[in-house]
């Protein structure tokens, strides 16, 4: 089997960039929820790679947790921003600041949905963290609170994204050469 690697156009920010990039994210967090109560909330599969290194880089007490949601419309190819909740919180957000954990901001319109489902809950705060954002694509008003890079309209994998389930594990966020998906 070939490695994973020939796949990629060309690699679009670096695993350098990348750590770099999260740790001034997590000082800038940590400044910002200094003495209060923060829970990350990492949006399933792809933030969970953004979300390991963030935990890790804020250097103040906040706990975690999990969601899968999902988008979709007709044969589950475009998304009618009806939001599907998959996997819940586990833990009740009364009260919390609640840092929505995410791999890539693109349409918007999941987020622009789940937002609100999140402020019914009583939390003091819902904000956003991207470690990627693709603005030309916004179909929703939405702007992350933290964003990491704002990368073209390219169809990018690595650093948790994926294709088909395949190539989360690279170090870096890659363009994936288009006769892959034009397949």
């Amino acid at each position: 089997m070939q490695p994973i690697h020939k796949d990629i156009d060309h690699i679009l920010v670096s695993e350098e960039q990348l750590k770099a990039k999260v740790t001034e994210l997590g000082a800038r967090i940590s400044r910002d929820y200094a003495g209060r109560d923060l829970l990350l909330v990492s949006i399933l599969k792809g933030a969970v790679v953004f979300m390991a290194d963030l935990m890790r880089a804020v250097t103040i007490p906040c706990a975690i947790d999990f969601m899968v949601v999902s988008s979709y419309g007709g044969a589950n190819t475009t998304s009618t921003g009806l939001v599907k909740i998959v996997k819940d919180l586990d833990q009740d957000l009364t009260g919390k600041d609640v840092l929505i954990v995410e791999d890539i901001l693109d349409t918007g319109i999941t987020l622009s949905n789940l937002v609100p489902m999140l402020e019914l809950r009583n939390p003091r705060s819902v904000r956003l963290c991207t470690i990627l954002s693709k603005p030309s694509r916004r179909k929703a008003d939405i702007t992350p609170d933290y964003c990491g890079f704002e990368v073209p309209d390219e169809f990018v994998v690595g650093y948790g994204l994926d294709y088909d389930e395949h190539y989360r594990n690279l170090p870096y966020v890659g363009v994936l050469k288009p006769e892959v998906y034009q397949k």
